[in-house]
């Protein structure tokens, strides 16, 4: 008798585990997830899923996410988002990429602080340099950017990709992660 209510009991608890695992699980997205629906709707609910896949410490995942938000028509979402990563311990390269969607929204004053922080905080990052300078430059600074520019050469003169940044602003052409 007692090996049957032990059968039993594991049981039990086997197929309960077995549910809490599930559960457990992330979900993913189906096409269920965004046909027939209106295209807000639809972003809305990958946001939410691209959200729950990168849970709480995927930071550069969620900045991406809340870049959407934010680019996309829901700059309060992708703020609280934002707010939420700055408000607990995170990377320079956060505050970097956070700095980017403002620039990319066209919101260089509350860009400009952020960049200026994370090359005072990271002054051998001679990409950073240069995308920075070339975002000065996109805003009228010249002096400011080539002053930049001529850090970032200082550091590094070899990588076509702040060459590029640099060549890019002067014809207006943002930088490209």
């Amino acid at each position: 008798m007692t090996k049957r209510i032990a059968a039993a009991a594991a049981a039990i608890l086997f197929v309960a585990g077995i549910g809490v695992g599930y559960g457990a699980q992330k979900q993913r997205p189906t096409p269920a997830t965004y046909h027939d629906k209106a295209p807000q709707d639809a972003a809305k609910a990958l946001l939410v899923l691209a959200l729950e896949q990168a849970g709480k410490k995927g930071s550069w995942e969620r900045i991406g996410a809340g870049r959407v938000y934010y680019l996309g028509g829901f700059k309060p979402e992708g703020q609280a988002i934002f707010d939420e990563v700055l408000a607990g311990k995170h990377e320079g390269s956060d505050e970097y990429r956070i700095a980017r969607v403002y620039a990319e929204a066209g919101e260089w004053a509350k860009a400009k602080p952020m960049f200026d922080s994370f090359l005072a905080a990271n002054p051998k990052d001679g990409k950073g340099f240069a995308e920075v300078g070339a975002h000065y430059l996109l805003q009228g600074d010249r002096a400011t950017a080539e002053r930049l520019f001529d850090q970032a050469l200082a550091i590094e003169n070899d990588d076509p990709w702040m060459t590029e940044h640099m060549a890019g602003a002067y014809l207006g052409v943002k930088p490209q992660e």
